[in-house]
C-alpha cells in the first residue's frame, strides 16, 4: 500500500490542554429538525449540488460560534459517515463519484474553518468513516486485514483534501477498528476510534469496552491517537469508565445521545427524542471532573445546538487555552 506523508500544523486534541468542541448528531437534526429526506441517513448526498452544500454549512455554523465564544477548540467532522463502497453502491454512487463526495466534504470544511478560527478557536478537520455496514449491529464482519484494505481509498482521499485526522465513528467491533487504524497508520494520517455500547456498556459485539480498546493497541501498537465512545447516553457506559482500569485514559472524547433509549428503541421510534440538555450537560461534567484528561466533547443522535450550548457553557468555561 502506498504510504503518503501528512502534516498538520496544529496540534490535535489530545496533544492539548484546551478542550474542544465538535458538532451533535448532523444526521438526526437534518432529518427531524430541518425536514431533509435523507436515503439511508447519508448526509454525504447533499455534497451533489450547491445548496445542498450550503444547507451542511448553515448546519455547522451555529456550532462554530459557539466555539469561538467559548474560546474553545472545534473540530468540523465531515458528513461521511454512509461515505464508503458498500452504502455508495445502494444510493447509486460510482466509484469516483464516491471519491468526489469525500474529497469535496473536507474542502468544504476547509473553507468553514478558514472562516471561524482564531488563535484562541483553533479548528480541525476530521474525515468522518462509519461501519461498513449497520453502526448498531455487527453485520458485514471483516477481518483486520480486510477492512484495512476496505477503508483505505477513503482515507487517503481525505488525506489528499487537507483532513488532520480521521475518526471511525459508531464502531461495533475490534477487527474493523483495527483495520481502520491500520490503514491510517499506513497513509500516515493520525486516527481517532469510537465505539459505541449498549445499555450494559458492552460493544454490540458483545466485547467490554476496556477489551476492545486494549485489542486495537495490541494489534497497532497503539495506533489510534485516542478513543471516542459516540451513540449511546452516559447513563449505558459511566459505570464502566468509573470501573476501568489504565484503558480509560486512553479515552479521549464522548459523543453521547441525547436519548437513554437502547439503539433497538431508537431504530423503532418515529420520533426525535431529545432527552434533556441541562442533564446530559451536567453528565458530562460529572465525567470530565473524573476524567480530566478528555478534551473533546460533541453529541451524537438526537443532539443538536441546544445540547452542544449547555456542554459549552458547563464544560468548557474557564478551560485552559
Amino acid at each position: 500500500m502506498t504510504t503518503m506523508t501528512h502534516e498538520t500544523s496544529q496540534r490535535l486534541p489530545h496533544q492539548s490542554e484546551r478542550l474542544f468542541l465538535t458538532d451533535g448528531g448532523l444526521e438526526t437534526s437534518l432529518v427531524f429538525l430541518e425536514g431533509e429526506d435523507l436515503p439511508l441517513f447519508a448526509a454525504f448526498t447533499l455534497l451533489q449540488n450547491n445548496a445542498g452544500r450550503e444547507k451542511l454549512k448553515a448546519y455547522f455554523r451555529p456550532y462554530a460560534e459557539l466555539a469561538v465564544k467559548s474560546g474553545s477548540g472545534f473540530i468540523l467532522e465531515s458528513a461521511t459517515w454512509r461515505a464508503n463502497p458498500d452504502w455508495a453502491e445502494q444510493l447509486g454512487y460510482s466509484d469516483v463519484a464516491l471519491e468526489a463526495a469525500n474529497r469535496e466534504s473536507i474542502e468544504m470544511l476547509r473553507e468553514l474553518a478558514e472562516e471561524y478560527r482564531m488563535v484562541d478557536s483553533p479548528f480541525l478537520i476530521s474525515g468522518c468513516i462509519g461501519p461498513r455496514g449497520d453502526g448498531y449491529v455487527v453485520d458485514k464482519q471483516m477481518t483486520a486485514d480486510e477492512a484495512r484494505h476496505y477503508h483505505a481509498r477513503q482515507i487517503q482521499v481525505f488525506a489528499e483534501a487537507g483532513a488532520d485526522m480521521v475518526t471511525a465513528l459508531t464502531m461495533t467491533n475490534v477487527e474493523e477498528a483495527t483495520g481502520i487504524a491500520l490503514a491510517a497508520l499506513d497513509i500516515d494520517i493520525p486516527s481517532v476510534i469510537s465505539f459505541t455500547v449498549e445499555t450494559d456498556g458492552r460493544l454490540p459485539s458483545g466485547m467490554p469496552l476496556g477489551d476492545a480498546i486494549q485489542a486495537v493497541d495490541a494489534a497497532t501498537g497503539n495506533g489510534p491517537a485516542y478513543y471516542m465512545i459516540n451513540c449511546a447516553h452516559p447513563v449505558h457506559f459511566a459505570e464502566v469508565l468509573e470501573a476501568g482500569g489504565n484503558w480509560v485514559k486512553r479515552i479521549g472524547g464522548l459523543r453521547a445521545n441525547a436519548s437513554q433509549l437502547s439503539h433497538a428503541e431508537l431504530e423503532a421510534s418515529e420520533e426525535l427524542d431529545i432527552g434533556n440538555p441541562q442533564d446530559l450537560a451536567a453528565r458530562y461534567r460529572t465525567i470530565l471532573d473524573a476524567m480530566p484528561w478528555v478534551r473533546v466533547v460533541g453529541g451524537c443522535c438526537g443532539t443538536d445546538h441546544r445540547h452542544i450550548s449547555a456542554i459549552s457553557h458547563t464544560c468548557c468555561h474557564g478551560a485552559a487555552a
